[in-house]
């Protein structure tokens, strides 16, 4: 899978996200797919300021980060790791 084609898909990601765990939805909704090598993507936050706080969110981003990858993995059927830029 290339990025285009993720990105065809990526609806169907946050749709069934959404299902799951609201606020992972709401935390991801509007990431940019920046980059995908087929083993990691990158999702760019540069237009938003949610992870821009000075609040520590680590926790909760991480536990939203590994939801995420379970729901590309159940819709996808890959596995990948994610990376916030």
């Amino acid at each position: 899978m290339d990025l285009a084609q993720l990105r065809q898909q990526w609806n169907s990601v946050l749709d069934q996200l959404e299902r799951i765990d609201r606020i992972a939805w709401i935390s991801f909704f509007d990431a940019r797919l920046a980059e995908f090598d087929g083993q990691t993507l990158y999702l760019d936050f540069s237009d938003s300021r949610k992870f821009g706080s000075a609040h520590e969110y680590s926790e909760v981003r991480d536990r939203q980060v590994e939801t995420l990858k379970s729901v590309i993995k159940k819709v996808l059927g890959i596995e990948m790791e994610i990376i916030l830029v």
